[in-house]
Protein backbone atom coordinates (compact mmCIF):
# COMPACT_ATOMS: atom_id res chain seq x y z
CA UNK A 1 0.00 0.00 0.00
CA UNK A 2 1.79 3.39 -1.03
CA UNK A 3 2.02 6.02 1.56
CA UNK A 4 -0.16 8.78 0.98
CA UNK A 5 1.53 11.83 2.84
CA UNK A 6 -0.91 14.90 2.42
CA UNK A 7 -3.37 13.49 1.24
CA UNK A 8 -6.77 15.74 1.07
CA UNK A 9 -9.12 14.47 3.12
CA UNK A 10 -11.58 17.48 3.35
CA UNK A 11 -14.23 16.20 1.45
CA UNK A 12 -14.30 12.71 3.12
CA UNK A 13 -14.15 13.54 7.05
CA UNK A 14 -16.03 16.26 8.45
CA UNK A 15 -17.07 17.70 11.99
CA UNK A 16 -20.59 18.73 12.50
CA UNK A 17 -21.72 20.13 16.19
CA UNK A 18 -25.14 17.69 16.27
CA UNK A 19 -23.58 14.66 14.42
CA UNK A 20 -21.77 12.66 16.75
CA UNK A 21 -20.94 15.25 19.48
CA UNK A 22 -18.89 16.94 16.81
CA UNK A 23 -16.54 13.92 16.25
CA UNK A 24 -14.83 13.55 12.70
CA UNK A 25 -17.12 11.29 10.91
CA UNK A 26 -17.10 9.66 7.10
CA UNK A 27 -19.15 12.38 4.95
CA UNK A 28 -22.57 11.65 4.19
CA UNK A 29 -22.81 8.50 7.16
CA UNK A 30 -22.53 8.37 11.11
CA UNK A 31 -19.72 6.05 11.10
CA UNK A 32 -17.05 8.10 12.90
CA UNK A 33 -13.06 8.41 12.24
CA UNK A 34 -12.39 6.60 15.53
CA UNK A 35 -14.97 3.95 14.82
CA UNK A 36 -13.12 2.74 11.52
CA UNK A 37 -10.13 3.10 13.74
CA UNK A 38 -10.89 0.42 16.42
CA UNK A 39 -12.12 -1.71 13.38
CA UNK A 40 -9.15 -1.70 12.45
CA UNK A 41 -6.67 -2.23 15.29
CA UNK A 42 -9.27 -5.05 16.59
CA UNK A 43 -7.79 -6.73 13.55
CA UNK A 44 -10.31 -6.14 10.71
CA UNK A 45 -9.01 -5.87 7.58
CA UNK A 46 -9.61 -3.30 5.16
CA UNK A 47 -12.04 -6.28 3.41
CA UNK A 48 -14.06 -7.17 6.48
CA UNK A 49 -14.77 -3.59 7.10
CA UNK A 50 -15.91 -2.77 3.72
CA UNK A 51 -18.18 -5.72 4.01
CA UNK A 52 -19.50 -5.08 6.95
CA UNK A 53 -20.03 -1.13 5.91
CA UNK A 54 -20.68 -1.39 2.07
CA UNK A 55 -21.68 1.87 2.14
CA UNK A 56 -17.53 2.61 3.08
CA UNK A 57 -15.22 3.19 0.38
CA UNK A 58 -11.18 2.21 0.00
CA UNK A 59 -10.72 5.70 0.10
CA UNK A 60 -12.90 6.77 3.39
CA UNK A 61 -10.77 4.04 5.60
CA UNK A 62 -7.40 5.73 4.01
CA UNK A 63 -8.90 9.08 4.74
CA UNK A 64 -9.57 8.20 8.21
CA UNK A 65 -6.04 6.85 8.86
CA UNK A 66 -4.63 10.02 7.13
CA UNK A 67 -6.83 12.22 9.13
CA UNK A 68 -5.23 10.17 12.40
CA UNK A 69 -2.26 10.26 11.36
CA UNK A 70 -2.18 14.32 11.13
CA UNK A 71 -3.83 14.98 14.01
CA UNK A 72 -1.20 12.61 15.86
CA UNK A 73 2.26 15.02 14.11
CA UNK A 74 -0.11 17.92 15.25
CA UNK A 75 0.12 16.67 18.85
CA UNK A 76 3.64 15.88 18.67
CA UNK A 77 4.54 19.45 17.51
CA UNK A 78 2.25 20.90 20.38
CA UNK A 79 4.44 18.77 22.86
CA UNK A 80 7.88 19.66 21.47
Amino acid sequence: MAYLAGMDYSQIITMEPGKRSGKPCIRGTRMTVGDVLEYLASGMTHAEVLHDFPNLTEQDILACLSFAADRERKVELVLA
